[in-house]
């Protein structure tokens, strides 16, 4: 099967009115970020070329590329945390998320919970996309009740000030733990790195932690949006470099969360968020053509034509989509994961069975990587968690079947 190239539709123009300090600060106008090749050409989506598929690339990674595989792989978001009764165990003991998402060991021990108990075919990192921020200038905390607090939002120009360059080596204990993930997991499965995108990243900067109605970050579009570009592009280019050592200290593939931009009315998002992931890929494709974006916003119902055009590689639906319907709106080119409701996995296990075949009815024989539409909740069952990923080894496709728009025939 061909996977033919998309064309990107075309970013928005971006206004600009020159700061001296903007530009002492390195934010340049028009919404550029001083990328090193970055241009503001309509991007494309970039499928690999065959020759970039090795036999030993983990399943995952194969179906994020839109390559033939016997089975849907499967990973869940959030799938280490609470639910889990040993990561509870462990809470208790190291009680603060800070030390446990900022520890080597931790870290390590964490990621590969679900992992030892469930054989994912995706090990995904245990962190935060909040993690990065202090490697930049942004201090924060998180409290009990709360959730992430920062102390100093920014939302003047006086505020750019304390932005700086992302220091990578503040951050050593991503890098030591995505080596060992490597090391732990082998070929077994895919190790997944992850980062928030710039305009969900930004809400909790200008909002100064978790908001309900994001009125600080929406008027700023209109009273401040020199600002907010700065902001933004400051964070682009932090993030690029973030997505970037991850991917050089051992992530396959990487999962770009704009969880927040399902917030904004699509003609804001084209503004205000798409411009920056399109920039993040390019700049991520010049350095590590062969790893697999995938983009996830919760929410985004609204935003999958708009979503395409980034340049991403698979975009995660989340479960409020009829992946059916998700399919015929994407074009043949890109991957999609998910997307189960995650209160199926509260329900009885022959409901579950069949809701993960019916979706995966729906997404086709290539190009689908199974997920939940959102995180596992708390609460969750693990048996419930440990039979998801039964039933997704289980199935497999009819060879004979070759293309992702048709209904795969599954064998149980």
């Amino acid at each position: 099967m061909s996977f033919s190239s998309l064309t990107s539709s075309c970013c928005c123009s971006i206004g600009w009115s020159s700061s001296s300090l903007f530009v002492q600060l390195g934010f340049l106008p028009h919404g550029e970020t001083g990328i090193s090749g970055y241009s503001r050409r309509k991007l494309g989506l970039k499928r690999f070329a065959r020759a970039c598929l090795s036999s030993s690339d983990p399943l995952l990674v194969k179906a994020a590329r839109g390559y033939p595989v016997s089975r849907p792989p499967a990973w869940m978001m959030r799938q280490a945390g609470r639910y889990m009764a040993v990561y509870r165990k462990l809470a208790e003991k190291y009680p603060s998320f800070r030390e446990r998402s900022e520890t080597t060991d931790l870290i390590v021990e964490i990621s590969l919970q679900p992992w030892n108990a469930f054989h994912p075919d995706g090990v995904i990192i245990f962190s935060d996309i909040l993690t990065p921020l202090p490697a930049f200038g942004v201090p924060f905390d998180i409290e009990e009740v709360r959730g992430p607090v920062i102390q100093s939002p920014i939302s003047s120009e006086e505020g750019l000030k304390t932005l700086h360059p992302i220091d990578l080596e503040k951050l050593h204990f991503v890098g030591d733990s995505l080596k060992i993930l490597r090391q732990e997991v082998g070929g077994k499965a895919a190790v997944l790195g992850f980062v928030g995108a710039p305009w969900t990243i930004a809400t909790y900067i200008v909002e100064g932690g978790t908001t309900r109605t994001y009125t600080a970050i929406k008027s700023m579009c209109h009273t401040a949006p020199d600002v907010l570009r700065a902001l933004l592009s400051h964070l682009t280019q932090a993030i690029s470099d973030y997505i970037i050592f991850q991917v050089n200290s051992g992530a396959q593939c990487i999962q770009i969360f704009d969880s927040w931009g399902g917030q904004l009315p699509p003609n804001m998002w084209e503004l205000w968020s798409k411009p920056y992931i399109e920039q993040i890929v390019d700049a991520v494709r010049k350095k590590c053509p062969q790893i697999p974006l995938v983009l996830y916003i919760n929410g985004n119902g609204g935003l999958l034509e708009h979503m395409q055009g980034t340049g991403v590689d698979v975009i995660g639906l989340d479960w409020t989509v009829d992946m059916a319907d998700g399919r015929k709106r994407l074009s043949s080119g890109i991957s999609v994961q998910g997307n189960i409701d995650p209160a199926y996995l509260f329900s009885p296990l022959t409901v579950l069975t069949d809701e993960i075949q019916r979706v995966v009815r729906c997404a086709g024989t290539r190009g689908h990587i199974l997920n939940l539409g959102h995180g596992v909740l708390v609460g969750t069952p693990e048996e419930a968690v440990a039979h998801f990923f039964d039933v997704a080894r289980s199935l497999k496709y009819d060879e004979c079947e070759d293309s992702m728009q048709e209904t795969p025939k599954l064998e149980v």
